[in-house]
């Protein structure tokens, strides 16, 4: 089971791209093509979920159980640490109620109180939203032979994008799992299967398909041209595919601080939001500039998921892979090392 390091450090980039995105928000300015960081996740999620059951067969049941204890732990932690800052009157914008409380910790899509989004507690926990789908449809594919299952997904997936289109609703679980977003698990997966066939292009496309997709992100961010899934989907696919190709022919080498940032991902991006808003917050009272803030925000949002990380996530993680018998045998590697432990 090889390091894939570029998964690593594409979720390293799209972590901060969010980071930054966010940043931006709370001082006054503008960095909407960060939260195309989103679309690099999903494509990612479905890459590694499709490459490491081919790697390691599980049973439906213990594959939800391994997403669960290695998603929820922490999510639940940042939204009740959300809840009680809520309740100490830290977040005067947030209105609680039982239900939308209980509803974000369960993953069920529910407007928020207090804006009337379809959004959890934790914001940017929306995401975790169709990841939990994700994997509960992935999770009902590995009853069917492994040649299905890929077919199986996309057609589960593709008949909720047309029926969203066909019959728009706004219930929020209609408006959530109907969205076209979802399709982006299933290019991962389509990613996967090349990469494992040995059917990823050469270094040169691969360089080609990164340069295209990184300038299509370029552009709509200096032109401001509106995006959607439509839009990002493809490029965040062709990030990918880009990436993992070059890193096939042996042209992406390991870099400590990427590589740590990769590792870090899910925690920045559940934790950052924290510290931006403090960050925020004394650079209005301070007067400090738009510009420095956003700099300083984003600096500390990525460093405060890092410690997150190394304080909450990583000593859950080693709790979770601690043998309950010492074995006499070294310990091997996760499946893709980190990226096994992504989203």
């Amino acid at each position: 089971m090889k390091t894939l390091y570029g998964i690593q450090y594409l979720r390293a980039l799209a972590a901060i791209a969010v980071v930054v995105f966010h940043a931006a928000e709370k001082a006054g300015g503008s960095f909407a093509i960060g939260a195309a960081g989103v679309d690099v996740f999903f494509v990612i999620s479905g890459f590694i979920m499709w490459v490491i059951t081919a790697r390691r067969p599980v049973t439906p049941a213990r594959f939800l159980a391994d997403r669960a204890v290695r998603i929820v732990p922490i999510y639940w932690l940042a939204t009740l640490a959300m809840v009680a800052g809520g309740l100490l009157g830290l977040f005067p914008n947030l209105k609680l109620t039982i239900a939308h409380v209980l509803g974000s910790l369960f993953f069920i899509p529910m407007r928020s109180p207090s804006s009337g989004e379809i959004w959890p507690v934790l914001v940017q926990g929306w995401t975790l939203n169709y990841e939990m789908f994700f994997y509960a449809v992935f999770a009902l594919a590995l009853l069917l032979p492994r040649r299905s299952q890929l077919p199986a997904v996309a057609i589960v997936m593709g008949a909720l994008t047309l029926a969203g289109a066909v019959l728009p609703s706004d219930n929020a679980l209609a408006a959530t799992y109907m969205r076209p977003i979802i399709l982006e698990f299933v290019a991962g997966m389509m990613l996967g299967q090349l990469w494992l066939s040995g059917r990823v292009p050469g270094a040169v496309v691969g360089g080609g398909l990164v340069a295209l997709s990184l300038s299509g992100f370029a552009a709509i961010a200096i032109f401001r041209l509106p995006f959607d899934e439509w839009t990002c989907g493809p490029l965040a696919a062709m990030l990918v595919l880009g990436t993992v190709s070059l890193e096939t022919r042996g042209l992406v080498r390991p870099m400590a601080v990427p590589r740590l940032c990769g590792d870090a991902s899910y925690s920045i991006y559940l934790w950052h939001t924290f510290v931006i808003s403090v960050v925020a917050k004394l650079g209005e009272r301070l007067g400090v500039s738009p510009l420095t803030t956003l700099v300083v925000a984003s600096i500390a949002g990525v460093a405060g998921g890092i410690v997150a990380y190394r304080l909450l996530e990583q000593p859950l993680l080693n709790l979770r892979r601690r043998p309950a018998v010492p074995s006499v045998a070294p310990a091997g590697p996760d499946a893709l090392s980190g990226a096994g432990r992504s989203l």
